[in-house]
């Protein structure tokens, strides 16, 4: 049994969040929603949390842990109303504390707002100093900081507030939002994070990371939310209440390849068959003989199946994972995170015996699980093992709502492709090529962000972040 101790789950660069939100009356919102963050909870799995609305208050239940860990039948049923806002969550480098677990909600005398939020906003120490000193801040979370610069923001109305702090913040965020009587939905004008609104038969409209929790709940796909806008849904309905204008468009081309559901569509595109179209694409440009090409599971498969109908080279599993070990995860406070929660990965060593394998993975962030990936299948006695990997080197840090390591502990901000190749004791390595990735997309590349693989970065991230402190 391969006892991957920096599991792929903690390898991986990571989303900081899912969000879901939902308007119906006469509908179990709650209970909706706690299947919508369901389907998110790849997006995070520290901590989630639900509020609603019964347009008399704001009630919540959050919790660290995954989501079936967090909610009961008891405290969903405690949740009554007719809309809702939840949220899955990874925290970053300042730890994972309940204060931080969204939804947030501030009391603003008569007033509640709630927010749930997919970001990051680069500009949050700044923010602070413009705030009233009557403030006090309950959390480390630049979500909390939203809220307050949005309450303090011209307007007569949340949505008028809303589109009038667009101009301060810095950085990504697409958001759900709620008061005692609407839910409020929008989005940055880059569009880094997806969202996306649905309806389900009833009636009621849903906003969410993804369209695979629309799946899960059975809603229909309605379309985008477009960058720079902000949509209410209330009793009237769903209504566009304005919409700042995008100058750039960046939208994260790292959600193709890891972050989002294979079944999600992003951007009119069905990330699975995007990362079956990398796996092609790279067996283009990086052939190699080889007796059977393996994914890295779940992450690589989709890629290592294009890979393997271009190439005509047979697929196959040589990694069992056990799905379940994961669940270790429920309490991840910081001393258990630093023990090092172990994924395994049973390799199957009749199949590998002898052969010479490519393996197919989605990125090399320190290159910790790959090769302790590659030195099991050799001892295992493969013949030759050669990995490949769907997306260009990881050089840089995401500012915009991925958890990145630091630059200096990115394997290939400071070594080249022969020099990691020899690190992780593959006998080949290659990456897919930038150019390579985004024809992969379909997309332009003029709107979309790969500042990660290229250091280009859509808007100035010096200064005023620090990731220490905000998450």
């Amino acid at each position: 049994m391969l006892n991957i101790i920096g599991s792929k789950r903690l390898e991986a660069l990571k989303d900081k969040c899912g969000i879901f939100g939902i308007y119906g009356k006469g509908e179990d919102v709650a209970r909706i929603s706690f299947f919508g963050l369901y389907s998110l909870q790849h997006r995070g799995q520290e901590g989630a949390g639900i509020t609603v609305t019964d347009g008399r208050r704001l009630k919540s239940v959050k919790g660290l842990g995954l989501v079936p860990s967090v909610f009961d039948k008891a405290k969903i049923e405690s949740l009554t109303g007719f809309a809702a806002i939840g949220h899955t969550r990874y925290s970053t480098t300042g730890g994972n504390k309940l204060c931080n677990v969204q939804p947030i909600v501030l009391d603003f005398g008569p007033d509640q707002f709630a927010l749930a939020h997919n970001g990051n906003i680069i500009n949050a120490m700044e923010l602070i100093k413009t705030l009233p000193k009557t403030v006090k801040l309950e959390s480390t979370s630049d979500t909390e900081i939203m809220g307050h610069v949005i309450k303090n923001s011209p307007g007569r109305t949340w949505e008028e507030k809303i589109l009038n702090s667009f101009e301060k913040l810095q950085g990504a965020f697409s958001m759900v939002a709620l008061t005692k009587n609407k839910l409020l939905v929008f989005r940055d004008t880059f569009g880094f994070r997806p969202l996306v609104l649905g309806k389900l038969n009833g009636g009621a409209y849903v906003a969410c990371s993804e369209t695979c929790a629309l799946d899960t709940i059975g809603a229909r796909y309605v379309r985008d939310v477009a960058p720079g806008e902000v949509i209410i849904v209330d009793e009237k309905g769903f209504t566009v209440a304005g919409r700042v204008k995008s100058k750039r468009k960046s939208f994260c081309l790292f959600e193709y390849v890891y972050l989002a559901r294979p079944d999600s569509i992003i951007n009119k595109q069905l990330v699975h068959q995007v990362r079956q179209r990398s796996g092609e694409l790279l067996s283009y440009e990086a052939p190699v003989a080889a007796d059977m090409v393996v994914a890295v599971p779940d992450s690589g498969t989709s890629a290592a199946i294009g890979y393997s109908k271009a190439s005509g080279i047979p697929y196959g599993e040589v990694l069992i994972k056990n799905r379940y070990i994961g669940r270790t995860f429920i309490q991840p406070e910081h001393k258990i995170r630093e023990m090092g929660v172990k994924i395994k990965f049973n390799p199957l060593r009749q199949i590998v015996k002898g052969k010479r394998i490519i393996i197919v993975d989605d990125s090399i962030v320190r290159g910790t699980t790959i090769k302790k990936i590659v030195k099991v299948l050799k001892s295992c006695g493969a013949k030759k093992i050669h990995v490949r990997v769907t997306s260009p080197p990881v050089t840089d840090p995401c500012y915009f709502g991925i958890d990145t390591p630091d630059k200096n502990q990115l394997i290939a901000s400071h070594m080249k492709v022969k020099q990691i190749e020899k690190h992780i004791g593959a006998d080949s390595l290659a990456f897919l090529s930038l150019d390579g990735l985004i024809k992969a997309s379909r997309l332009k590349s003029g709107i979309l962000c790969s500042a990660c693989f290229d250091g280009r970065y859509p808007m100035p991230v010096t200064g005023g972040f620090r990731k220490d402190v905000f998450e």
